[in-house]
């Protein structure tokens, strides 16, 4: 199943002509290679899923999947502060002087090129779902500069891509908040049993509570008292479960057990007809979950706002 465990959305305004296949062309030129032996880090693209051969994106229902691969070497600090203590302690035992800060940057630079080529390395693939005829992308992320680094290459692979993070009406923790104290969710929307509070005149204070009642009296005094909820755990039109924090975005998603029977029992036994099927459904629930969002936000601002 290739539902996105997290999600960072953005407005997208896609070019003229933009297709799956104008898609794959660009992400063809830019595709992943493995680490050099001097390379701390390389990314491309790669594809979706393993049952597409080359193919680099995994269009359904005029949704594209795409899959930005990275590897980077495991060079841990201890590794390198252990093996440039031996450096200087030879250094300095051969020739009976003292190493200093300037020389041991120096050295710093030669252990990691000597250690670079030994180094283990780590892959980790990012996916995004265009939705082109729909205005969005959606980044299976936790953070924001994850999120970035995806568009920033898909912005290199097309030479321009206009995508903005949406901007709301209203603050999302004042309206998560609001909701905390009792104030009516939209249609859809429900409480769940955990959230985050911060106390915005003290840096630092926060609370975390999970598994209780979020409309406690406990709950109530702290809200009472000024703090505000950063995040919030949320049941969406009985399909789907998420965290959600005060930029937006979304974590923890998973479908609710109702609702991954019903996708299970809808869903293909044959693997690309699988996939297929999951990407129409995700790419369907997204358009209707980001607005949604949006809309108990107070709806989108204008930029000048």
């Amino acid at each position: 199943m290739l539902w996105f465990r997290n999600l960072i959305f953005y407005r997208f305004t896609p070019e003229p002509g933009f297709t799956p296949e104008h898609l794959e062309e660009a992400l063809a030129g830019h595709p992943f290679r493995p680490c050099g032996s001097q390379e701390l880090s390389t990314h491309g693209w790669s594809r979706p899923v393993k049952e597409m051969d080359e193919m680099l994106v995994f269009a359904s229902q005029g949704f594209m999947l795409v899959n930005l691969l990275q590897e980077e070497r495991i060079l841990p600090a201890s590794v390198i502060r252990d093996a440039l203590a031996d450096k200087v302690e030879a250094i300095e035992a051969e020739q009976s002087r003292k190493v200093y800060r300037k020389e041991k940057l120096q050295l710093k630079d030669e252990v990691v090129l000597d250690l670079l080529p030994r180094s283990f390395t780590r892959r980790k693939g990012t996916f995004a779902l265009l939705m082109p005829q729909q205005g969005w992308i959606a980044v299976d992320a936790s953070s924001h500069k994850r999120a970035e680094e995806v568009l920033n290459a898909l912005r290199e692979a097309l030479g321009s891509l206009k995508v903005t993070l949406p901007m709301t009406q209203l603050s999302a923790d004042k309206v998560m908040t609001g909701w905390l104290q009792g104030e009516a969710m939209p249609q859809g929307w429900s409480l769940a049993d955990e959230c985050e509070l911060h106390d915005p005149m003290t840096e630092g204070a926060r609370i975390s509570i999970k598994g209780q009642d979020l409309l406690s009296e406990e709950i109530q005094a702290h809200l009472q008292a000024g703090m505000l909820a950063k995040r919030l755990a949320l049941g969406w039109q009985d399909q789907l479960e998420l965290v959600l924090h005060e930029d937006l975005s979304l974590h923890r998603v998973r479908l609710t057990e109702e609702f991954k029977e019903q996708v299970d029992a809808d869903t293909p036994d044959e693997a690309l007809a699988a996939y297929d099927a999951d990407i129409a459904r995700m790419g369907l629930e997204y358009s209707r979950l980001f607005p949604e969002l949006l809309s108990a936000m107070g709806g989108e601002a204008t930029p000048d706002h």
